[in-house]
């Protein structure tokens, strides 16, 4: 793989991430994707100083374009909570690491985006999800920072009276927290901690061979969790945007990936994915 192609895979989940977060779809966002290659393709490299801010400026007009022509519209049926994961392990090298992401941006937030125009959706999910600031989105909408923020905080305020209120934001090192605080309760066995971490509500859905199974209830998910305290031996990961662990098997292979809802300090909703034909689609990452 030539060095232009390799350092462009490096930031392929990253952009993906991106362009589906913005357009709600993930084969729109693998069309946009594809569309930054042969842009970057058709480039001299040696103008760029920053590969990463580059690509998300191209990926942000790119989505923008799409939003504007009308031709993608957020698809959040049961097709797009198939296999459909975007998981990145927290010690491999993204120069645009995604920081601060608050609220974890699921299926929900995908429809509650759409009521936002086009500007207002780009620059909430770039700002508010992967961080970037707001004088790089102003080059992308042709506006100054200032405008830029306004337009932001003016989103952010639609996206919260949609939702009914002040969405509940956590960085992702206080969700960290209570995740490994949970793990550590299941390799351990510790009952009584696991109900501390765990919302009374919560809810488990293990995606297998057989179906999708969903437990309810802080109880009984403690239960199951204290049964498969194996997890906490697993490797950290962002999943679609939300504290995750993925495990694998002695051969290589992968066992399973979490992915954790944690809201003011307590686990609302986790999903396992033990389904081997799933977690071959995800594009997962080799153990250390």
């Amino acid at each position: 793989m030539d060095p232009i192609s390799e350092a462009f895979e490096s930031h392929r989940v990253r952009l993906r991430a991106v362009a589906h977060r913005v357009l709600g779809s993930h084969a729109d966002a693998e069309d946009v994707v594809q569309e930054a290659w042969l842009r970057l393709s058709r480039q001299d490299t040696g103008t760029i100083d920053n590969l990463g801010g580059w690509l998300t400026t191209v990926v942000g007009r790119i989505s923008l374009d799409v939003l504007r022509s009308g031709r993608s519209r957020p698809q959040v049926g049961l097709d797009d909570q198939g296999p459909e994961f975007t998981v990145v392990l927290d010690d491999a090298p993204a120069p645009e690491e995604l920081v601060e992401l608050g609220d974890s941006v699921g299926l929900a937030l995908l429809t509650v985006l759409d009521s936002l125009r086009p500007d207002e959706r780009l620059a909430f999910v770039l700002h508010d999800v992967f961080a970037v600031p707001h004088a790089e989105i102003g080059t992308i909408l042709g506006k100054s920072a200032d405008a830029t923020k306004m337009l932001t905080s003016r989103a952010r305020r639609k996206v919260r009276n949609v939702q009914g209120g002040e969405p509940p934001v956590g960085t992702v090192r206080q969700q960290r927290e209570v995740v490994h605080a949970f793990l550590a309760a299941a390799r351990d066995g510790q009952f009584e901690r696991l109900l501390e971490v765990l919302h009374p509500e919560v809810k488990f859905t293990v995606h297998t061979p057989q179906g999708q199974f969903v437990t309810l209830g802080a109880t009984e998910v403690a239960t199951r969790a204290r049964v498969a305290g194996g997890a906490a031996h697993g490797r950290t990961a962002t999943v679609n945007g939300r504290p995750g662990v993925i495990s694998w098997k002695e051969d290589g292979t992968p066992a399973s990936v979490l992915a954790f809802t944690v809201v003011d300090g307590r686990i609302t909703e986790v999903t396992a994915v033990i389904d081997p034909a799933e977690l071959a689609l995800m594009e997962l990452p080799a153990p250390a």
